[in-house]
């Protein structure tokens, strides 16, 4: 029987976990106070976006959202003229949201983990399937547009 293997969302609830956790045991290390911390809310509904509007352009293009399965579509307009990859840059707005509404140390830390855990398990071997299967128009894509933002 093959193992399935985590999916990124599964790594954002992970994190998202972490976040609250470390906020609940280290609550004294809070630093962001009413009403500054309401400024996550922001984070989090830009965060919900970047991920809706990536999701509906993978429907739209008829290509997976899956990581590892080889996309049939190279998306470059809506979302993904601001990041190569809207839902995770999504994911990690949502968890610094979250940081935010917190207003304690270590969620912030977490979230700044999350980031390279994405890219060294997901983003470089989805970026390399990309660059075999589209080949110049990924390269050209990959120049025009940044990787998070």
């Amino acid at each position: 029987m093959a193992t399935k293997k985590p999916v990124p969302p599964t790594y954002f609830f992970i994190f998202l976990i972490l976040s609250l956790a470390a906020h609940l045991v280290y609550a004294e290390s809070k630093f962001i106070f009413m009403p500054w911390n309401l400024s996550g809310i922001l984070l989090l509904f830009f965060g919900t976006y970047l991920n809706l509007a990536a999701d509906k352009a993978f429907k739209k293009a008829g290509t997976t959202v899956k990581p590892f399965e080889e996309s049939s579509e190279l998306i470059t307009d809506g979302v993904f003229r601001l990041s190569r990859n809207p839902m995770y840059l999504g994911m990690a707005a949502i968890l610094l949201g979250v940081a935010l509404l917190l207003g304690s140390l270590l969620p912030f830390v977490i979230t700044i983990l999350f980031l390279p855990v994405i890219d060294h398990r997901f983003i470089r071997t989805e970026e390399q399937m990309l660059a075999d299967k589209f080949g110049a128009e990924w390269e050209a894509y990959k120049k025009a547009v940044r990787r998070w933002i």
